[in-house]
């Protein structure tokens, strides 16, 4: 890369990251990358070489045609973009989890971040989970209870909290039995929490109507079946026995988010 370096010298930098596949269930996270990268008019500073960590027989390049009528293939990689919001810059790091050498690929993320020197690293994840859709989706922030298999996302906080960073990670519950993406209620929900840590207010533009309408369109597949309907509200009686006290803060937080968006 020659002249300046696109990650330096930027503007109280926060960099967040998502990841397609197994921590990208109804491409919540994903989704909220996607958001901030057309709100912050964010363009490439580099994309990883995907020779070195991706299966191409099980993470597929794509081949599209492009303006000029040429057919082009696009490989999977994870780019790093950045983006410019009138009170900090983000940098973005987004594309599939990769197959193979996750140390080295986390090593080489962490390099570039120590280039960023950002003020906060917020690492995104969202997974299926027996989550009802019509209550305010679960958000879990810096989980240290979960023991087990992990994905990309977890190893790249142990890399980055190994580094110094200040690092922040959340995690959507999606209903597992509606996984299929988008989701943008698990989406608008992920955002709202990126503002809490940010402290700043981003414009959510169309995702509440978008999240309406996803769940409206649950409710309708669900009217069509007696059984759904009943594990629902099976689901729904955990969710409000147990998470009583938590809805009652999720729904003041985002009457608080709202108020804010409004007064801008």
């Amino acid at each position: 890369m020659s002249g300046p370096s696109p990650l330096r010298d930027l503007n109280r930098p926060v960099v967040i990251a998502a990841f397609g596949g197994w921590n990208d269930a109804g491409d919540a996270a994903t989704g909220v990358l996607d958001h901030l990268a057309d709100l912050s008019s964010a363009e490439l500073a580099f994309a990883l070489d995907p020779d070195e960590f991706y299966d191409f027989t099980s993470s597929r390049p794509v081949v599209i045609n492009g303006d000029d009528g040429r057919r082009i293939i696009e490989w999977p990689t994870v780019e790093v973009l950045v983006g410019h919001l009138p009170e900090r810059d983000l940098v973005l790091i987004g594309g599939p989890e990769p197959n193979y050498h996750w140390s080295a690929f986390c090593a080489k993320l962490v390099s570039a971040m120590m280039s960023v020197k950002p003020e906060h690293v917020i690492l995104l994840g969202s997974m299926l989970a027996d989550a009802p859709h019509r209550r305010p989706v679960q958000i879990a922030m810096n989980s240290t209870e979960y023991e087990g298999p992990t994905g990309i996302v977890g190893v790249l906080t142990q890399a980055c909290n190994n580094a110094g960073f200040e690092v922040t990670t959340l995690w959507a519950a999606v209903p597992h039995y509606v996984a299929e993406p988008p989701n943008p209620k698990a989406t608008l929900a992920l955002l709202g929490q990126v503002e809490d840590v940010l402290d700043a207010t981003l414009e959510v533009r169309d995702l509440p109507q978008q999240a309406a309408a996803w769940e409206g369109r649950v409710n309708d597949l669900a009217a069509d079946d007696p059984d759904i309907q009943t594990y629902i509200s099976t689901l729904e009686e955990h969710y409000d026995t147990d998470e009583e006290t938590d809805v009652a803060e999720a729904l003041a937080a985002e009457a608080e988010r709202f108020l804010r968006r409004r007064n801008r």
